[in-house]
């Protein structure tokens, strides 16, 4: 009879209960339950092993596309995921969207970046890029060398020596570190003039880049020229031209004749559009006649290149990067960096339209070299509680960045006959004509205004202040971060093995894997033509190791600098 300690259905009868009614034990179903129990163990472990092995063989060997292939790779230069977040509630809260409508960077996320160089847990942009191009770890500032000052082959030279057609596509100089890390090999970054003469042709290996569009034009012309900024008299343009039979556009009007479709792009083509940095878009939407946007040099690029390959076997790599979302980050400017993510965002759809349309196979990926400002969306600007909000509309109000005000305000003392200009009418100066109609701001106070009047050395960062506070957007850095940063991809062949969590080097090689070129072989042929150990002849390592220790802000800054006690023509629009 059941009773509360006793099932309502009986089972088998207890051994103690057999034994008692003089049956046999039931030892052999024991026996027979241990060994089920043990082959179930070692079953559950042989998946969980064949599952791992799986993955791994997911995450390093993949079935690549059969013939002919594209690749596009983008980079978003300073751009972490708290970048995103910012820019995707500006862009809902300015065109009056739901909180589902997301950016179309949210739809192809795919994982996460690992950033850390080979001498620092926060990266520098060329230690990053050379982690994407040779997928090796290198130190900051290093271009395509390893420790030790040794060059490593990039995906972009061994894509070019198998017959891909290849080229580079930036808003900042085409000499900075993310586009020479493809196409150049040098000790530290700060080496242009020898990064535009190897990007031309004049390099270890000749020419191997087809198509190169951006800014960073006084990298190419002599000393002796008007916006010249090399240290020596070479003319690069006219070298590029004469011995390495480059075409060359340095205006808008000359580019709108191939972005307007009305002649095709002959190859190779270098574009030069602005002196230096082409302006943040914030700025550049207002000189639209002047200078190309990122969206229309990459939908340029993307249609010369494909026209260059259509009657070939071998496809295209192109490398597009959104580089002045560093800069933004570096200003700690959140109304200049939205708009750079905003521009950003629409390349990289230009890009997935162009996949989509065309006849040959093709993967888009995309992630950051590293993360810049530290940016946090809140800001706790008093002792109080802090607010939980921050306030979109102030960026909203912005029509210029920092940077395009603080350079107004330098030309403007500039005019004047001395810099003895009373403090009062330059903070007048700088409330009414700056600040009000710039910053969209109306009620700076007088310690902002006397701040920016008595040092406009510092105007950048008063300006950029002067939004992030009323914003309550924080930073913690006028510098990298060590964050992991975001990937993204169109997916297609391999690209599952960037899912998850990887580091900077997968990417690089994924890069190598989907187009199915030796960068190793192309290393050999770099060590034997650079002599390794030969080419440090009057090398000033001292100099250069001190030079490296400071981020490539410095350098942008003293660019300022010299822009500011010039006054060249044209560098202050």
């Amino acid at each position: 009879m059941a009773d509360a300690t006793t099932p309502l259905l009986p089972d088998r009868p207890r051994d103690s209960d057999a034994e008692e009614d003089g049956r046999p034990s039931s030892w052999p179903s024991r026996l027979r339950e241990a060994l089920l129990f043990t082959w179930a163990l070692l079953a559950t472990a042989g998946i969980l092993v064949l599952a791992v092995w799986v993955s791994h063989k997911q995450q390093t060997e993949f079935d690549k596309p059969a013939g002919k292939r594209n690749l596009i790779f983008m980079v978003s230069d300073g751009m972490g995921p708290a970048s995103l977040s910012l820019t995707r509630s500006f862009r809902q809260h300015v065109e009056g969207l739901e909180y589902g409508d997301t950016l179309t960077l949210d739809k192809h996320f795919w994982g996460t970046s690992r950033t850390r160089s080979s001498s620092s847990l926060v990266t520098d942009s060329a230690a990053g890029a050379t982690a994407f191009s040779c997928a090796q770890k290198s130190y900051n500032g290093a271009i395509s060398m390893l420790p030790g000052y040794t060059p490593c082959g990039t995906v972009l030279e061994a894509a070019k020596r198998a017959g891909y057609t290849t080229g580079l596509v930036v808003t900042t100089d085409i000499t900075d570190a993310t586009p020479a890390c493809f196409a150049s090999h040098v000790n530290y970054r700060m080496q242009q003039d020898e990064i535009a003469l190897q990007e031309i042709g004049q390099g270890p290996l000749g020419r191997v880049v087809d198509l190169m569009l951006g800014g960073g034009r006084c990298h190419f012309l002599p000393n002796t020229t008007d916006g010249g900024c090399r240290q020596d008299g070479v003319d690069a343009i006219e070298l590029a031209q004469k011995e390495y039979g480059w075409n060359y556009i340095g205006d808008r009007s000359a580019f709108d004749e191939f972005w307007e479709g009305k002649k095709e792009v002959p190859l190779p083509m270098l574009g030069l559009f602005a002196p230096t940095d082409i302006p943040f878009e914030i700025d550049r939407r207002n000189l639209n006649d002047v200078y190309p946007s990122l969206s229309e040099m990459a939908k340029t690029a993307l249609r010369a290149l494909e026209k260059a390959t259509e009657k070939s076997d071998k496809g295209f790599f192109l490398m597009i990067e959104g580089s002045r979302i560093d800069h933004a980050g570096h200003g700690n400017d959140p109304s200049a960096q939205v708009r750079e993510v905003l521009e950003y965002d629409k390349a990289f759809k230009a890009v997935l339209d162009f996949l989509d349309e065309s006849k040959t196979e093709g993967v888009l990926v995309a992630t950051s070299d590293h993360e810049t400002g530290g940016l946090a969306i809140a800001r706790q600007i008093n002792a109080n509680y802090p607010q939980y909000l921050w306030y979109p509309q102030v960026l909203a109000n912005a029509t210029a960045s920092s940077e395009h005000l603080a350079r107004r305000l330098w030309k403007h003392m500039a005019k004047s006959a001395s810099r003895d200009v009373a403090i009062e009418d330059l903070k007048t100066f700088v409330n009414e004509e700056l600040v009000i109609p710039g910053l969209g701001i109306s009620d700076a106070t007088d310690d902002e205004l006397a701040a920016v009047a008595l040092h406009p050395e510092l105007a950048q960062p008063a300006f950029a202040d002067m939004i992030s506070r009323r914003a309550q957007i924080g930073w913690s850095t006028h510098g990298h971060s060590a964050v992991d940063v975001n990937v993204y991809s169109s997916g297609g062949p391999g690209t599952e093995a960037l899912r998850g969590n990887v580091e900077n080097t997968d990417v690089g090689k994924f890069l190598r894997s989907y187009l199915a070129v030796d960068v190793d072989a192309v290393t050999r042929e770099l060590n034997e033509k650079m002599k390794t150990g030969t080419s440090q002849e009057g090398f000033n390592s001292d100099i250069f190791n001190e030079a490296a220790s400071q981020d490539h802000w410095v350098a942008h800054e003293a660019s300022e600098h010299y822009l500011r006690v010039s006054g060249l023509p044209g560098l202050l629009n």
